[in-house]
């Protein structure tokens, strides 16, 4: 064979490698694993505005969120990340800055700073409390009460909006590590 042929099968060869790779990245990130930067501080001290996290979309493949969990999720354009406060059918009430759901306060220490206030989202006139989360919603708030547009403002959100579980905070490299 001669050198030109040889190169020429060469190089096809690499490209047909090259796409085979590019196919499998595209088709992990968009179906097992995504990457997020947070541009905002509604999930501080949990998360800091402009950390970057590693979202899985492979535990609601099977299952439907649970509550305590950090879920990412589209709102319109942009994807926003928030912690699940209340399920399908749940009574979600907000009394002297305390979350009652189906009238139990919530042990939010884990996650929430001292003397943190979950108050009502300001000027919301269509979230009013107590508040029943609708079937196939979910009811999410921001760990960072006081600058977490989220569901005081939004209403519940739909099941089929929630895409992924965050997972690992990647950066910055000194608080790599599981997201609770």
């Amino acid at each position: 064979m001669s050198k030109v042929l040889y190169s020429i099968k060469g190089c096809v060869e690499f490209i047909k490698e090259l796409v085979l790779v590019v196919l499998v990245a595209l088709l992990f990130t968009s179906f097992i694993v995504s990457h997020n930067k947070i541009p905002t501080p509604s999930m501080v001290s949990t998360i800091n505005e402009q950390d970057h996290i590693l979202t899985t979309m492979v535990p609601y493949y099977y299952r439907n969120p649970e509550v305590g969990e950090i879920v990412v999720f589209k709102q319109g354009e942009e994807s926003w990340v928030k912690r699940v406060i209340g399920l399908p059918g749940d009574i979600i009430d907000i009394r002297e800055g305390q979350v009652y759901v189906n009238d139990e306060a919530i042990d939010e220490s884990a996650y929430l700073a001292a003397g943190m206030s979950s108050e009502p989202y300001p000027g919301s006139d269509h979230v009013t409390f107590p508040y029943t989360v609708q079937e196939d919603h979910y009811f999410l708030m921001g760990d960072n009460r006081a600058q977490s547009q989220d569901c005081r403002y939004l209403g519940a959100i739909a099941r089929d909006k929630i895409y992924g579980k965050a997972w690992i905070k990647i950066y910055p490299f000194n608080q790599i590590g599981l997201l609770k």
